[in-house]
């Protein structure tokens, strides 16, 4: 009955919960910036009867909500940051900025924070009517696209004494995740020179320009003597002005470095820095480097994960209405193929049977199905934060469809469709599902300790070193994920 009853509870706050969401859709704010978001989920999480904190670990738009107390303590991850210039119009099917270069939701986190508030809300009715022991937190981790919130939250400590983490992320299909991400460190590199006139005195300049060329030509070099997995990403930021007559004072790059360990992120960091300090000695300038923020790999926990998918499966994929269906359509044809990208790559960890009852679901303009489970993963060449949670205490998280099949990530249609039904109703199963996942944790505190076994066994004697430097600050430096 406790987690029917959780399930009730969710469904009897949906509408506020769903308008939560849609609000913080429309005030779309980056990383770092979210204070009308969090703003939102604090006056939600006080009106439910939470003792909220904010301001955590140093970061001004980090928060969370406790209720109980004693073990099990069981936290949810909640996030609400945007991206920049993806202003859409809600539910059109075309590209309809209303003000350009206005951010959006293009990773839908208008619908992550707010499913895993109503998870916890839920849990909440579980411990006031179960009378049992327990901790349920609710962490606002703001900064996710290109900011490492939760990094700096674990290295403030914020993430001690939990027993289990549960967090969830749109998508177009819906599964337990076991894989792992990339680790990253993200990086400015700043060239400093002397300018003067290129025509008449071109040999008094040192070009800032030139050393940042320099620099990123050596990393090409340098991509085929690291791992295979590994990924170096650049982004000239300021190319030192305008003027080609004059020799340019300043230049400046911004690197995000990823490969599959925080230590093979670090080997591959000083050989960068080898390579910026070489440049600028080429052209007697001079290089500053600016860590900016890192996250590690994810550890996912595959005994937290399985009860995941066990509530996925049990609840069931929600119904949709025609004008639902409609507008699914609309966005997975204009895709193209793109759309069975997701599919094909979750067929190919399945066993031959698996494999044709996953591909039967190709054409689809919903997927409606839930993958069946994945004992070794997938492994996700993008990176996440929920790495840092998941090195100081078992995390696992769940994709719930809430989007078209094919829906490409970090894009307009991933906004147009983040107030439409097809989003409400992805939201409020996730949510169930994670309670329903806490629900078991509570009710048989042995899934935690093998949680906790399992976790040991993967970190090998390991243990967690925050990637980001002591001095360094959260800060938005591009929308990178």
């Amino acid at each position: 009955m406790g987690k029917q009853m959780v399930w009730e509870e969710i469904d009897r706050k949906a509408a506020e919960i769903l308008d939560a969401s849609d609000e913080i859709w429309g005030c779309a704010e980056t990383a770092f910036a979210e204070e009308k978001s969090v703003k939102v989920l604090c006056d939600l999480l006080r009106k439910e009867g939470f003792e909220v904190e904010e301001g955590l670990a140093g970061v001004a738009t980090a928060f969370k909500g406790t209720f109980g107390s004693g073990k099990p303590v069981i936290g949810f991850l909640g996030e609400f940051d945007a991206l920049s210039g993806l202003d859409q119009e809600a539910g059109a099917t075309e590209k309809k900025q209303i003000h350009a270069g206005a951010p959006g939701h293009g990773c839908g986190h208008n619908m992550l924070g707010t499913a895993s508030l109503s998870a916890a809300i839920g849990i909440k009715r579980y411990l006031e009517e179960s009378k049992k022991p327990g901790t349920v937190v609710y962490f606002g981790c703001p900064g996710e696209e290109g900011g490492s919130g939760k990094a700096f939250m674990a290295k403030g400590g914020v993430f001690a004494g939990l027993d289990a983490a549960l967090t969830w992320h749109p998508g177009d299909l819906t599964r337990a995740d076991t894989g792992s991400s990339l680790a990253n460190y993200q990086v400015a590199y700043k060239f400093y020179g002397t300018s003067a006139h290129a025509g008449g005195a071109p040999h008094l300049g040192r070009s800032a320009l030139d050393a940042c060329e320099l620099m990123n030509m050596g990393v090409q070099f340098l991509r085929e003597h690291v791992v295979p997995e590994a990924r170096i990403h650049y982004a000239i930021t300021n190319t030192g002005g305008y003027s080609p007559n004059v020799v340019q004072p300043y230049a400046e790059v911004l690197y995000l470095i990823r490969a599959p360990k925080n230590k093979q992120v670090e080997e591959i960091y000083r050989r960068v820095n080898k390579i910026a300090e070489g440049a600028a000695h080429m052209t007697e300038t001079r290089v500053e480097i600016d860590f900016v923020k890192g996250c590690s790999n994810l550890i996912s926990n595959k005994v937290i994960a399985k009860r995941l998918w066990e509530n996925l499966t049990e609840l069931g994929a929600p119904e949709y209405t025609a004008e639902e269906m409609e507008l699914a359509r609309s966005i997975s044809e204009g895709v193209g193929d793109s759309r069975f990208e997701s599919l094909e790559k979750v067929a190919k960890s399945c066993n031959k049977e698996q494999k044709k009852e996953v591909l039967a679901h190709k054409g689809e303009s919903m997927y409606r199905f839930i993958a069946p489970f994945d004992s070794v993963g997938i492994m996700s060449f993008g990176s996440t934060d929920v790495g840092d949670v998941s090195w100081n205490c078992p995390t696992a998280q769940a994709y719930v469809a809430t989007w078209a099949a094919g829906t490409p990530g970090h894009s307009w249609q991933v906004v147009t469709q983040g107030k439409s039904g097809l989003a409400h109703k992805g939201l409020i199963y996730a949510a169930k599902a994670m309670a329903g996942a806490a629900v078991d944790m509570y009710e048989n505190p042995a899934v935690i300790e093998e949680a906790k076994a399992e976790m040991l066994e993967t970190l090998e004697g390991d243990t967690y070193h925050c990637p980001i430097p002591d001095g360094c600050k959260p800060r938005a430096i591009g929308m990178t994920k």
